[in-house]
Formats: C-alpha cells, sequence, structure tokens
C-alpha cells in the first residue's frame, strides 16, 4: 500500500487535491455532485465500500463497491480503509489504496462521507478541502425526503433526526453551501474547484517550468 509521502511533490504537497463533500440526506449532494462531474475534468469521486444491499439500477465498482459484513469487518482489520463509518445501519468505507493512487496520479478525488469519516479523513490528510452542502430550510429538506417515496413515515422522521446532528458539524468544514437554487449551488461548487486549483500552494507545482524559465 502506498505511504502518505509518496503522494507528496518536493514541495511537500500532494499532487491531486482531496476533497471531502457532507451534507444531511436530502440536501441534493449527490446530485450536485453528478452534474459537477460530468463536465469536470482531472477529478473523479471516490468509490466507497458498503454492506448494504444493492438497489436496482445500481453497479458494483461504480455507485459502490458491495461486500458483506464478513469482508468488510476483515478489511477494516487489515487496514484497508482511509475512513469508515456505519450509517442508516449499514457501514460504509472509503479505500486508501484506491485514494492514494489518485492523488499520486495528480488526480483530485472527492468523498462524498459523512462528518465522522471527515474526521477520520483529516487525521491523515489535514489539507483536504471540506465542503458542506446544506438545505435551505428544514421544510424543504422534509420535503425532499418525502418526496422519494422510498421511506415510511418514522424513517423519514429518523433520518431528519440524523440530519440535524450531521448539520451541527458544519463548521468542522472549509466552505458551506446552501442548495436552495440547483444552477448556483452548483456554480458554487465550481468555483470552489477552480479556486483550489489557482491556489499558489498548487500552481508552484503546476507552473513549476513556466515560472523556473520566467525567474531564471
Amino acid at each position: 500500500m502506498a505511504k502518505l509521502g509518496e503522494l507528496m511533490s518536493d514541495t511537500g504537497i500532494a499532487k491531486g487535491t482531496l476533497y471531502i463533500v457532507s451534507a444531511p440526506s436530502g440536501a441534493g449532494k449527490t446530485s450536485l455532485l453528478k452534474a459537477l462531474l460530468e463536465n469536470a475534468q482531472g477529478i473523479g469521486l471516490s468509490v466507497s465500500h458498503t454492506t448494504r444491499a444493492q438497489r436496482p439500477g445500481e453497479q458494483d465498482g461504480v455507485h459502490y463497491h458491495f461486500v458483506d459484513a464478513m469482508n468488510f469487518t476483515k478489511m477494516v482489520q487489515q487496514g484497508a480503509f482511509l475512513e469508515h463509518a456505519k450509517v442508516f445501519d449499514y457501514h460504509y468505507g472509503t479505500s486508501q489504496s484506491a485514494v492514494m493512487g489518485l492523488l499520486a496520479s495528480g488526480q483530485d478525488v472527492i468523498l462524498e462521507i459523512d462528518w465522522q469519516g471527515a474526521q477520520q479523513v483529516r487525521a491523515h490528510f489535514p489539507h483536504a478541502v471540506g465542503i458542506f452542502i446544506l438545505p435551505p430550510s428544514k421544510k424543504a429538506l422534509r420535503q425532499r425526503l418525502t418526496g422519494r417515496g422510498q421511506d415510511d413515515s418514522s424513517i423519514i422522521e429518523r433520518r431528519m433526526r440524523d440530519a440535524e446532528a450531521e448539520m451541527s458539524h458544519y463548521l468542522e468544514f472549509d466552505y458551506v453551501l446552501v442548495n436552495d437554487d440547483f444552477a448556483t449551488a452548483l456554480e458554487e461548487l465550481r468555483v470552489i474547484i477552480a479556486s483550489q486549483r489557482l491556489s499558489v500552494t498548487r500552481q508552484k507545482i503546476t507552473l513549476r517550468a513556466l515560472t523556473d524559465s520566467l525567474l531564471s
């Protein structure tokens, strides 16, 4: 397995940027990331492992890596996960080797995880960029959860309680955006990615040849 140091350039900065994107269920995180990645270059979504059942239309290795509880536990014991957590009675985990490989190749990587996973990831990648997505109101959040038509009222209430607990951690992130108008939220997400790529810490690696020639 790759070591963290292998991901660093001689300036001490990882070649790719690691993004942590979190939100309560129903805030529109998955839809925003899907739209972002449709036209984005050099950035991809990490595919998590999960013990939940595969849903209709989902593909193993594309939406998730579906594993049983026994194999998931074995992977935890082997230290295979960068982060892992239990969400809604199922386990989710991010492959450490997969993420490190992508970052080392210069690819930006998005982790779509909750606040628990975000805290674990920051222990390994303190410079990871955290983005939290909020709904415009509790009423809108409830409408979105109910509109899915997948859960009964007791599950909706549980998700609302869990959403409030999730949102209480928004201050632990670097950026916060509100998904009221989808197009606006998507543009704000694109701006965050663009601004990170233009930061001096990233540009001094990307533009090394240019700056060396200009200053020699």
